[in-house]
């Protein structure tokens, strides 16, 4: 353990030069900024309730609760009464258009997300729900929806029944974190969890615009895992994202959640340890490690495992209350970066309540890969005040952005080397309860940052869910 507090504090402690840092900086190019446009309301009444110290409509992990695709953006929430909506409105203005999809939410349970995507290659909107170890819902509109949507009318008629199965392919009855990934070709991918939390394994579908392909699992539960305080022999890959670049190279960041609470020092921490990174360059078939070695095929009988070499780019024991599911994004380059956050060793070495403790002394960190391939770590001088997740996106000229939970947006400048943190919004007049939803697509579009949140309320009484743009450098 010793070896990897050594190897944690040199990656913490890295100094690198702006140019080797960014390798795509000018001297012109300006440093991050926001500036806020608008807000626009979904619903005055969504569905309150809180679990696993979340909402349901607005978990970080969803992939994707907001997008934006050819003029129009698309959001999906739960009501009051439950029903599982899909709203669009054109870009730029102030009013959603609903449908309900003819689902209702089954159980209290924030993991119960909707997720949306879209296959390029028909034009149709996908939407998979209310899955938590269980059977999910999955709903399509019609071909053709998503390219003309000033020409097609958004009512209920333009999406299928829900199903139990994806067009009659069944997974799994044990199914959690759908998340929808288009492939550079157009295909639609959908990545999700297999089992149990500490006893999961990570699986891909995919849909060509004719039929879903079950590609198979890709991730191991099997192997032992040593700390020092004890072992566990199963466990899961949790996912901060899962993303390809401009490059058509597929990207991952994880962490492993241990099954057996012996390998912690305290029982009210978590066992999640180690930030791991792969990437594909096949579609998710064949799984490398940071070297490019061959470390999991897809539906085979090698899968990444956590005794694999090479998979461990920022190592932390499972004392620290590491967060599960955070944040990842690639540059212009094709570089890979993540938010991670935990609670710092200089706060003691051993969490004991992992909610209280990581709302004391939680701090985000931003890893990333440089020019030259080494990996950068720098803390982002921002306390969580929150138990919860920190979103991470890139404006065109590769400045980061950390979106925090209640809504705070701190951003740092490719030519610092990611140095100069600062707060850029500090979420006045939002009342946000905790993470937002972030909508990745629209940032890469029209330099717009998007999030969707919910206002704060108490025990189940409904509260007001809300869309707010802010514009990035120009």
């Amino acid at each position: 353990m010793h070896r990897r507090t050594l190897l944690a504090a040199a990656l913490a402690g890295a100094v690198v030069t702006p140019a080797l840092a960014s390798g795509t900086a000018r001297a012109a190019d300006p440093g991050p900024s926001v500036t806020r446009t608008g807000t626009t309301t979904l619903d005055g009444q969504a569905i309150f309730f809180v679990s696993y110290d979340g909402l349901v409509n607005n978990n970080a992990f969803q992939k994707n609760g907001l997008l934006t695709y050819k003029g129009y953006q698309y959001a999906v929430w739960y009501t009051a009464d439950r029903n599982a909506v899909v709203g669009r409105r054109a870009l730029g203005g102030s009013t959603w258009s609903t449908v309900k999809v003819g689902h209702t939410l089954k159980a209290d349970d924030s993991h119960n997300v909707i997720s949306m995507g879209v296959s390029k290659v028909d034009g149709r909107l996908h939407l998979n729900m209310d899955s938590h170890s269980d059977g999910f819902t999955y709903v399509k509109s019609v071909a053709g929806l998503m390219d003309d949507p000033a020409g097609l009318s958004w009512t209920a008629s333009r999406f299928g029944a829900p199903q139990s199965t994806l067009d009659g392919l069944a997974l799994t009855s044990q199914f959690t974190y759908p998340q929808f990934v288009s492939t550079p070709e157009g295909k639609l991918q959908l990545s999700y969890r297999v089992a149990v939390s500490g006893n999961g394994r990570n699986a891909l579908a995919e849909y060509d615009g004719t039929k879903w392909t079950n590609l198979g699992e890709w991730s191991a539960s099997t192997g032992t895992y040593t700390s020092e305080h004890g072992s566990s022999t199963a466990r899961n890959m949790y996912l901060h994202g899962i993303d390809y670049d401009r490059n058509g190279r597929l990207h991952s960041f994880f962490t492993w959640r241990e099954q057996n609470g012996a390998v912690m020092c305290n029982s009210g921490g978590i066992t999640n340890h180690d930030t791991g990174y792969v990437y594909s360059d096949d579609r998710g078939r064949t799984w490398r490690n940071n070297a490019g070695t061959v470390v999991g095929v897809t539906g085979g009988s090698d899968k990444v495992s956590v005794t694999d070499a090479g998979l461990v780019v920022d190592p932390l024991n499972p004392d620290h209350s590491l967060m599960n599911q955070e944040s990842q994004f690639t540059d212009s380059a094709g570089r890979p970066h993540a938010i991670i956050s935990y609670v710092p060793g200089r706060f003691g070495q051993c969490t004991t309540n992992y909610v209280a403790d990581r709302t004391a002394n939680g701090r985000a960190f931003h890893v990333r890969k440089n020019a030259s391939g080494t990996w950068q770590k720098t803390e982002i001088p921002v306390p969580l005040n929150s138990s919860q997740r920190t979103k991470l996106i890139l404006d065109k000229y590769d400045n980061a952005y950390a979106v925090f939970p209640f809504g705070r947006i701190a951003g740092a400048s490719a030519a610092s080397g990611y140095t100069d943190w600062k707060i850029l919004f500090d979420g006045s007049g939002l009342n946000a309860f905790g993470e937002v939803v972030i909508d990745e697509t629209r940032v890469a579009q029209d330099g717009v940052l998007p999030f969707m949140y919910q206002e704060k309320s108490s025990g189940t009484t409904p509260s007001a869910l809300h869309v707010t743009d802010f514009r990035l450098p120009a």
